[in-house]
């Protein structure tokens, strides 16, 4: 007779297993809920797994906030985007050089990355094989060890999106060793981009306001450009990059707990005569395994950290590696945060007031 007991005990057991593991599914699986793939977790969920948190797999977020919905009446200045570091080397794209010995950054292509939310990309241009490449560098130059593929191919990502969403601004951030003669400015052109060029003559001076969100999209100048070649500037109408710009540290040497140092090609992080603050926050190698770590409390420390190194303001790009990987929130509730500080002084942008143009924070955050 002790047998029976023991076998329905355990299919009891393993019937409340069961029941647990599949508590939700089919969508309908919230934040930190349980999952077995991404279709079982709600709209802006991906399922993933974060040993240094949870075991198992879980539904963390994956896309982010719409900021222009609770206001686009305020300068470009006063809203934060999500920034993807090195958004070229991911894991998608197939093969073009036939060998490829370097590493990664990123999960998704670049299409997928805009369609998540990311609103600035990070790239590495280069002359290569008679063209303009996307590579990462080894001895100062691309290989084709370390080459991704042709720069046009990612810009026709990008113009593919911006003519999609007629309400939406890209910015790019180019690591730029093209020698080439007007060779970025030309891939620019073939790629269809210039009709969304946003013009370094109506980038501010002297730490004034850029212009109104709603008037760059009324104008259409909603694909904003930087260069790290000073040159550009003058010969292609490339922004130079640190004529607007202040930025943190990269890699190893700007992620210790407590510090924001300063980039050394930037002007300090404090000095407000340059209008935008970017906040970098990856190691110098990416790992995955790493990148939920990174991307959950210790962003939003570092974020923290910088704005008092910034001289009190918010960044308005934070750049990341693998950045749909974290242990809940991450990167898309730090940029919610950072949109809310500077829409309207609230800890999350869904305390904003849609619609308002002042600061106000509704009583009751929205879920």
């Amino acid at each position: 007779m002790e047998h029976p007991r023991i076998l329905f005990s355990g299919s009891l057991i393993s019937f409340a297993v069961i029941t647990a593991t599949f508590a939700c599914s089919n969508g309908q699986c919230k934040l930190g809920d349980e999952c077995s793939s991404d279709a079982d977790c709600q709209t802006g969920l991906s399922c993933f797994s974060c040993s240094e948190a949870f075991d198992g797999l879980r539904c963390i977020r994956s896309t982010t906030t719409n900021q222009f919905e609770f206001m686009n009446s305020l300068p470009f200045n006063r809203y934060a985007y999500l920034t993807t570091h090195n958004s070229f080397a991911n894991e998608v794209e197939p093969l073009h050089t036939g060998i490829r010995l370097t590493f990664l950054n990123q999960e998704d292509n670049v299409t997928q990355q805009l369609n998540n939310g990311v609103r600035a990309l990070m790239l590495d241009t280069y002359d290569f094989k008679g063209d303009i490449w996307l590579c990462h560098s080894f001895g100062g130059r691309c290989h084709d060890f370390t080459a991704f593929w042709l720069a046009i191919d990612t810009l026709k990502e990008v113009e593919a999106f911006l003519s999609a969403n007629p309400s939406e601004i890209v910015t790019l951030f180019l690591e730029d060793y093209v020698e080439t003669p007007n060779g970025l400015s030309k891939v620019f052109k073939d790629a269809g981009l210039m009709k969304y060029w946003f013009p370094v003559s109506s980038m501010p001076q002297n730490g004034r306001d850029w212009p109104l969100v709603k008037d760059m999209v009324a104008s259409n100048q909603r694909f904003v450009v930087f260069t790290s070649a000073k040159s550009k500037q003058e010969s292609e109408g490339i922004a130079y990059q640190w004529n607007y710009v202040v930025e943190n540290h990269y890699g190893d040497v700007g992620e210790h707990p407590g510090e924001c140092s300063n980039r050394g090609e930037s002007a300090p992080l404090d000095d407000k005569s340059k209008s935008l603050v970017l906040i970098n926050h990856f190691h110098s190698i990416a790992l995955k395994v790493m990148a939920c770590e990174d991307n959950s409390a210790s962003l939003i420390s570092m974020l923290d950290t910088c704005y008092g190194r910034a001289g009190n303001r918010w960044a308005n790009f934070v750049a990341v590696d693998y950045y749909k990987r974290s242990d809940g929130g991450g990167v898309f509730q730090a940029v919610d945060k950072l949109n809310g500080q500077l829409l309207c002084g609230c800890d999350d942008v869904h305390s904003c007031v849609p619609g308002s143009s002042s600061a106000t924070c509704s009583a009751t955050k929205d879920q």
